[in-house]
């Protein structure tokens, strides 16, 4: 089992930077894939990008490629998302999420889920 809390989310003006965090609980954290979803008002949960366990490896949605990095740090169970060059249309609830074998963009493919941090960025 694994159990995640996601923090970071605020208010942001377009062009502006924020940092989601990921805490995860459980000793096998560095053996799952960790990614990050969103959700924005009135659409469904997107995918936003995946990490394999050791980092190496990382797949980003066209949409946020170039702005976005996801990182982790297995020695704190910690997986963050920098964001940068934000605009309003990445106002969403982020999501983080993991899986002990899938890296994907399959949103039913992930086990664990966070409750989610709400990111709003203004124009």
């Amino acid at each position: 089992q694994v159990q995640l809390v996601e923090s970071g989310g605020g208010l942001v003006q377009a062009g502006g930077s924020l940092r989601l965090s990921c805490a995860a609980s459980g000793r096998t954290f560095t053996s799952y894939v960790m990614g990050w979803f969103r959700q924005a008002p009135g659409k469904e949960r997107e995918f936003v990008v995946a990490v394999t366990w050791s980092g190496r490896s990382t797949y980003y949605a066209d949409s946020v490629k170039g702005r976005f990095t996801i990182s982790r740090d297995n020695a704190k169970n910690t997986v963050y998302l920098q964001m940068n060059s934000l605009k309003p249309e990445d106002t969403a609830v982020y999501f983080c999420a993991a899986d002990p074998t899938y890296y994907g963009s399959s949103e039913s493919e992930y086990d664990f889920w966070g409750q989610g941090t709400q990111v709003t960025v203004s124009s």
